[in-house]
């Protein structure tokens, strides 16, 4: 992976605010050029530059789980000769949205989305076929934080003021119309970097521009976005250590565990998944991504103590290496859909 990029002051104000709570406006970029004291060109200037980079994935809505379509955590335990070959099957599909490798005896991890179960399980099924290895499917039971924004400013080991989020239980995604599935097939790409990135999503999903943004601020409402921004990659920000915590919680205390793990700000995901046996007692999921790894281990260390929990309750896998990185797909979008090109 590549080292950290510098950024320059606007890039930094731009990536510090916007992150989340970017204007769902006709000139979105106009907007946001305003409240920094900068023009719309500077802007999106700004943000074409980030994303040739790398830094910048997407911009746009991140749609909460189990809200517009279906997605599980899998884990692999690939002989290490073999890593490269399986990853590479891995993440040609499309339904695969994040790969890595881990520092574990599961070693390759990934994510599946999708708009229906059948069409995960059918992706999990396949890779087993393709590879001859079997796939732990640990899907979404409660989440309880999930936001991986990141700071540029730095955050304390204190807890957050409020619980950032309620534990949500993981249910059956909510119906669509057609319409609305085309508009989350659209979105789900990011929206272009030209003035009025709404016009080429309007036109493709048949709705009016001002329409596409009410149904936006809608869903935000509704809750079914987990955010609106500017989606980064946390190592080209200088965050190289991604660590995922897997711990051991009697099933009586899992939850009260989750609130208090996702009160602290260097906690960026918190969810309950399933046991699977004694190859996989964990129950509980925390995501940290930290600059190096002793702030890593340091911070696990301050969750452990926090909840008074024994060394053997939990592992961590730090991850070594990124195989693919991009949004969500839970929809596909139809022919002639695709909004090209991104920059106008």
């Amino acid at each position: 992976m590549s080292p950290s990029i510098r950024l320059d002051p606007l890039q930094n104000a731009l990536l510090d605010r916007y992150q989340r709570g970017m204007p769902i406006v006709g000139r979105p970029y106009h907007a946001m050029g305003r409240a920094l004291g900068v023009g719309e060109d500077a802007v999106l200037g700004c943000l074409r530059t980030l994303t040739e980079r790398g830094v910048v994935s997407r911009v746009g809505p991140v749609f909460r789980p189990r809200t517009v379509g279906y997605s599980t955590l899998a884990a692999m335990a690939v002989p290490p000769e073999d890593l490269d070959r399986v990853a590479e099957r891995v993440n040609r599909y499309e339904a695969v949205n994040h790969n890595y490798e881990r520092g574990h005896r599961l070693n390759l991890w990934f994510v599946v989305t999708g708009g229906s179960q059948v069409g995960v399980t059918d992706v999990l099924n396949d890779i087993e076929r393709e590879t001859g290895l079997r796939v732990l499917d640990l899907p979404l039971v409660t989440a309880y934080h999930i936001d991986l924004g990141f700071s540029l400013r730095g955050e304390s080991d204190c807890n957050r003021a409020e619980p950032p989020s309620v534990a949500t239980q993981a249910a059956a995604p909510l119906r669509f119309s057609a319409e609305e599935n085309a508009l989350i097939a659209l979105l789900q790409q990011g929206l272009a970097l030209i003035p009025r990135p709404y016009r080429p999503v309007s036109r493709c999903a048949g709705l009016s521009e001002s329409e596409v943004c009410r149904r936006l601020r809608s869903w935000q409402t509704r809750g079914l976005l987990s955010r609106f921004g500017v989606v980064v990659r946390h190592h080209e920000l200088g965050y190289r250590a991604n660590g995922m915590v897997v711990w051991n919680i009697p099933d009586d205390q899992v939850d009260r565990t989750g609130r208090a793990f996702a009160r602290y700000p260097f906690v960026t995901l918190c969810y309950r998944r399933p046991r699977r046996g004694a190859d996989w007692p964990y129950n509980l999921f925390c995501m940290i991504h930290g600059r190096d790894t002793a702030t890593v281990e340091a911070q696990a260390r301050i969750l452990r103590h926090s909840q008074n929990l024994p060394e053997d309750a939990s592992k961590l896998l730090f991850s070594l290496r990124r195989f693919k990185q991009r949004g969500a797909r839970y929809r596909s979008p139809a022919l002639g859909m695709t909004m090209a090109p991104v920059h106008g």
